[in-house]
Order: C-alpha cells, then sequence, then structure tokens
C-alpha cells in the first residue's frame, strides 16, 4: 500500500504538479491519462484496473497527505477496457471500465449520504459507516461495548449526487439492433455546473467507471436474484460532436483558407454533397447556416435554416438525408409512422433514483446545435406533427407536465423531405393543392423544394449513365471534397458572423419591396401578398450562408442574388396563385389565396343584401346567378356555399333554400 501511494504522489508530482494546483485554484475536476500511468507506474496501473474501488481510496490517501482537496480521475483507458454498452457482462462487475453514448435522461442533482455517523447510545461511541446503497445502513456491532441493536443518527457527510441515462451511439451498431442503456451516477465535482453543462440530454459522453450490481427489490420487500447494473461513475469527458468543437490545427486552418479563395467553391461544395444524387445546392448553404441573432430585449431571432422536400417515389430525397445524417457531427434521423410527438421533442418519464420525474430528451433536443433529418412527414399523424411548430420558429421546446416546467434549446436546422397527397405529383393540378402538411407548418420552413420525376430524354441519360457507373464500382464517385475536410471547413465557417454590407442590403430591400407591391387589384378587393416578413428573414439566413462557405465577414451583392434565386425558385413553384398567374404568399401560408379570399368576400355580401330581400328564404339560384354577374365562377360559389354550410355560417332548411345563421 505504501508502494501505490508513494508511486502515485512521484506520477502527480511529476505529471500533474502545475494542473493540480490550477485545478485547486479553480475548482476543477483534475483528468489523468491511465496510459501515462500505465507506461510509467505498470503496477499500480494494473491495480487500478482490477480492484479500482480499494487503488481510488489508496490515491485519495495520498491526495491528502499532498494536501490536495481532489478526487483521482483517469481518462483514456486501454483497448481491452473499453467496453460497448450490449458487450457489458458479469466479468466486468467491480472492474474499472469506459463506455461512450449519448446522454438521453438526466435527473436533478440532490446531496445523498456519503456516510453516517452514528452514536451508541450505551457507550456514546461513534461508528462512522460508508453508505454504498440505496438504502441506509447500520452498524450491526458497537466496536468499543459490542452493543448490537439500534443506533442513534448524530450526523451525516453529503456529497452532490446526479443519475444520467447514457445510450449507445447509433454509428456503433448494427442495423437490426436495439440501442442498449446504462445508468451513470455522478458524484461530487462531476456534478459541477461546468460539467453538467456538458452531459445534458443530447450530449455525446465517454464515462470511466466502476461497474457496480444494483439489487432488485419484489413487491414484498424481498430481494430478487437478479440485479441491475450501473455504473459508479470516475470521469466523464464530452466527445466532439458539434461543429463548434471541431478541433482545428494551424495547418488545416491554412488548408481552409486557401481553399476558400477558390472561385467554383460553391460547384466543389454542391459536387461533394452525396455525390451519387443530383441537386443539392440548397443543402450545402443549410449547413453553414445563418447567424443567430439576440435583441437587446431578450429576443432570438434563428440563424437556422430549414428546407422542406417534397418530391416523388425514387427522386433520392431519404438517400440524401441519410447522407447528411452521417456527415454532421450532431444529427438525429427520424422517419415517418415511427415517431411520436415525445420522440420529436421531449417526453417526461419516471425516475426511481429521485422518486421523481425527469426530463427525456427527444429528436429535436438531442440535435441542439447540430441538424434534424425527418423523413416521410406527410406520413406523421396531425397531432405528432404539430408538435414541431415551436421547435421550429422558436427553437425551443416548452414541457410542462407532472409538475415538471422547463423550456429546453432546440437551435438546430431541420431538412424535411415528404411525398405528395396522392403519392406522385399530378401533372394537370397545381402543385400546393397536392402537398398534405399544414400551411402553418410549411410556413416555418424556408425553401421548399418540389422534386418532380418528370421523363426527359437527356437528364435520363446522364441519370441512367450515373447510376450504372456507380453500380460498377461503388466506390468510384468521390466527392471533390473529402468528408472529413468538409467537416472543418464547416466548423471553421460557422465560426464567421458575416454583416450585411449596403449593397446587399439594398438588393434584398428593393426585391422584397418590389414584390410586396407588384400585385394589382380592384378598388375593393383584397391584395395578394407575393412575400412576408417570413420570407425576407430567410434571405437574410440564406444570403449569411453564402458568405460564411466563402469565410467572408461580409454578405456582398452576389451573396444577395444566390439567396433571392434560391427564394424565387421555390415561390414560383408553390406560391402562384393559378387563378391570376400572380406570386401569392397566403396560398403557403394559410392554404387561401387572395383572389379566393375576395371570392368569399363577394359571396357573404350577396347573402347579406338577398337576405334583406328574401328575409330567411335565399334562393341557392339567385345568390349564384348575383355572384356570376359580379364575376365570381358558379363552380366557385358553390364551393363557397357549401364550405359555409360545413362551418355553420348558413344552413339549408331545406332544398334550394339557404338561411343565415343568427348571431
Amino acid at each position: 500500500m505504501t508502494d501505490i501511494k508513494s508511486y502515485f504522489k512521484e506520477f502527480v508530482t511529476i505529471n500533474y504538479g502545475e494542473k493540480a494546483a490550477k485545478a485547486i485554484r479553480t475548482g476543477e475536476s483534475l483528468f489523468m491519462d491511465f496510459r501515462e500511468l500505465d507506461r510509467q507506474f505498470q503496477e499500480i496501473a494494473d491495480s487500478l484496473l482490477s480492484s479500482p474501488d480499494e487503488t481510488i481510496q489508496l490515491f485519495k490517501e495520498a491526495y491528502d497527505e499532498m494536501e490536495f482537496p481532489l478526487i483521482p480521475r483517469f481518462i483514456n483507458l486501454p483497448d481491452n477496457s473499453i467496453v460497448k454498452i450490449k458487450n457489458i457482462r458479469t466479468k466486468n462487475l467491480n472492474k474499472l471500465i469506459q463506455i461512450e453514448g449519448i446522454v438521453r435522461q438526466a435527473s436533478e442533482v440532490r446531496p445523498s449520504s456519503a456516510s453516517i455517523i452514528f452514536e451508541c447510545p450505551a457507550c456514546a461511541q461513534k461508528i462512522e459507516e460508508p453508505q454504498t446503497s440505496s438504502q441506509v445502513k447500520e452498524p450491526k456491532r458497537c466496536p468499543n461495548c459490542g452493543r448490537m441493536g439500534k443506533f442513534s443518527t448524530i450526523d451525516k457527510k453529503l456529497e452532490d449526487t446526479q443519475r444520467i441515462v447514457i445510450e449507445e451511439s447509433p454509428e456503433k451498431m448494427d442495423g437490426s439492433e436495439q440501442p442498449q442503456r446504462m445508468d451513470i451516477i455522478l458524484k461530487n465535482d462531476l456534478v459541477d455546473p461546468t460539467i453538467v453543462k456538458k452531459t445534458c440530454p443530447g450530449s455525446k459522453v465517454e464515462v470511466t467507471g466502476v461497474l457496480k450490481e444494483v439489487p432488485i427489490y419484489l413487491r414484498t420487500g424481498a430481494k430478487s436474484t437478479r440485479y441491475d447494473l450501473m455504473i459508479e461513475a470516475n470521469a466523464v469527458k464530452p466527445i466532439e460532436y458539434e461543429f463548434s468543437d471541431i478541433e482545428i490545427t494551424k495547418e488545416d486552418e491554412e488548408k481552409i483558407i486557401e481553399f476558400s479563395k477558390d472561385p467554383k467553391i460553391f460547384e466543389k461544395f454542391v459536387a461533394s454533397i452525396a455525390p451519387n444524387i443530383y441537386g443539392k445546392e440548397a443543402i450545402a448553404i443549410q449547413l453553414f447556416g445563418g447567424t443567430r441573432k439576440v435583441r437587446n430585449d431578450g429576443t432570438a431571432v434563428r440563424g437556422d435554416i430549414h428546407i422542406l422536400l417534397i418530391g416523388d417515389p425514387g427522386v433520392s430525397k431519404t438517400q440524401l438525408l441519410r447522407y447528411v445524417a452521417q456527415m454532421a457531427p450532431k444529427a438525429r434521423y427520424v422517419s415517418g409512422k415511427s415517431s411520436s410527438a415525445a420522440g420529436l421533442t421531449a417526453s417526461v418519464v419516471k425516475d426511481e433514483f429521485v422518486r421523481g420525474w425527469s426530463l427525456e430528451a427527444g429528436a429535436l433536443v438531442l440535435a441542439n446545435k447540430g441538424i434534424a433529418l425527418i423523413d416521410e412527414l406527410d406520413k406523421m399523424s396531425p397531432e405528432d406533427r404539430s408538435s414541431l411548430h415551436e421547435g421550429l420558429e422558436s427553437q425551443t421546446i416548452t414541457i410542462s407536465k407532472a409538475n415538471i416546467q422547463a423550456t429546453l434549446n432546440s437551435q438546430t436546422s431541420v431538412l424535411a423531405a415528404a411525398n405528395p397527397k396522392f403519392g406522385r405529383f399530378d401533372p394537370y393540378m397545381p402543385i400546393p393543392e397536392q402537398i398534405d402538411i399544414p400551411p402553418t407548418l410549411i410556413n416555418r420552413f424556408d425553401l421548399l423544394f418540389p422534386m418532380r420525376d418528370l421523363p426527359d430524354k437527356e437528364r435520363d441519360t446522364k441519370i441512367a449513365a450515373h447510376m450504372l457507373e456507380s453500380a460498377q464500382d461503388p466506390k468510384s464517385k468521390k466527392g471533390l471534397i473529402e468528408p472529413s475536410f468538409l467537416r472543418k471547413y464547416i466548423a471553421y465557417a460557422k465560426r464567421i458572423s458575416p454583416a450585411i454590407t449596403p449593397a446587399a442590403s439594398a438588393v434584398l430591400k428593393d426585391y422584397y419591396v418590389s414584390l410586396r407591391n407588384k400585385n394589382s387589384m380592384g378598388e375593393n378587393e383584397i391584395k395578394a401578398i407575393a412575400i412576408s416578413p417570413r420570407q425576407l428573414e430567410a434571405l437574410i439566413r440564406i444570403s449569411e450562408a453564402c458568405a460564411k462557405l466563402r469565410l467572408s465577414d461580409k454578405v456582398v451583392k452576389k451573396d444577395a442574388d444566390k439567396a433571392i434565386t434560391l427564394l424565387q425558385f421555390c415561390l414560383s413553384k408553390v406560391g402562384i396563385d393559378p387563378e391570376t398567374g400572380e406570386m401569392d404568399i397566403d396560398r403557403i401560408v394559410s392554404g387561401i389565396t387572395a383572389k379566393q379570399r375576395n371570392n368569399i368576400m363577394v359571396v357573404k355580401e350577396v347573402i347579406n343584401e338577398l337576405s334583406e330581400k328574401y328575409g330567411d328564404a335565399i334562393p341557392t339560384t339567385d345568390i349564384i346567378q348575383e355572384c356570376v354577374s359580379k364575376g365570381v365562377t358558379e363552380d366557385k360559389a358553390e364551393e363557397i356555399i357549401n364550405k359555409m354550410k360545413r362551418e355553420g355560417e348558413i344552413f339549408e332548411p331545406k332544398h334550394g333554400i339557404i338561411r343565415k345563421l343568427p348571431r
């Protein structure tokens, strides 16, 4: 034991003297490299792996003798001690192991007893009993007088404790496996606010700790023969999992700056994203994103760009989403009917550890400062889909359940894909009428791209040649930029906050103002609104992303022009009123165009006028004739009358007669 203490003191003094002094000053944890310990003192390294509790206790005593108020914590265990959660077995019990995964649950930090001091009622002897389980453990016998029985509690030593649940990372699993979970207990400095911030739900962490068995109690109060498992953490280390966390060396920075000077940089980025798929300009821009802005009053304007792809079967929507999920450091992929509101946002679950409730993060929260990929959006139930509204616009998820009121961050870009209402686009129907997604949800997306599979000999020849070449040699098609360099480039670009130049501002303002005042209507008609302030915000975000792609700290005119081109393409596909041929944003925002509102207004005015003439029995034929004379077609008038009947504004007491409901 003396040798272990002295060797450990020597190891700390030689390798961690200055770091230990800094940790004591700042109150931070001191993490030591196990492999360095193994290289210098192999015997005590082996002892730490095989008998961690006893060895760490000796290390603590060595710290006390050095007057270091620290706890020995180790990272970077050898490969044979790094275990996947699914491979943990009884042979790992009471051994020091290392696992990694994503934090799914985190309880509140609560005090627990590290040890309790009891007093013998016969001789007043004080006895300190360490507490290692969830139930209070009393001394069996007084070491002074030998008395057995009840002892009185006079004091206790408390330590902060938190329970987190780690789930295996998707990239570490085979396709058919279900992700396994493990309970982790964090104590003392591991629940320091700076560390808790990095172990919130959605974080990817590496945990070093001792595997323990936990007894299971039956309803009768007796112990079961089965046991649960948990890890008492010795160290928790966040793993690089966001663009902002990617380490960029001086050499990388030089390469990135050199590459940014390429005049065809945008084309190269587009070609590097999912090389086997055509048409990805907007996805490239989405990966860079705009700049999040926080105003003086505390309100924030999101910088993340949301994109919705609606397309025919076989246009590679899912492949595109899958590629982005693999390429982005922090991405979550969900799909259609297999996703619920709780799985998308957050849920409240029973927590046996704190005897209460705790939050479990969903996909949008887990993808915070990353990207969420939502496939088959149209297949979700309306109730589950409605849970996306807050997360898309406000970028927060508010939970108020089971006496828990919490607001979780979901600062994530969303790339969603869906099919048209009838499975494939009908060439004879306007595209907006074939999108089976509520207008209020569509309005949250900055860009909406219809992807149509139309026969075109030249294009089909290129696609066929491209696919056949990929089939012959799957690895033949590579992006012009390596994925690892692509990640570093995006991470570097995201640190830039470009300012909009007067020239770019003028271009965006002129486009916005001219488009809003372009459409002409009659004197008493409702004017069609071609573009709303939401689209102007989208233009700003896209312009900023274009500037970031060039590593520029200024948004110039060509960035604004690129943003306008993308938005104009989307609006021309889904924002055109087929009756007038003019752009009308209400087609997307509310599903009712200005022309339709005018028709509704005409029908209501006609019904009001005829009610003064006929009273409570207005002939339907007279209403339709009067509407036709005012420019509303017979079909539209009948459609509006039927809709008013369904909504309870009028009713039909007998066939051919309309009556207004009394107000």
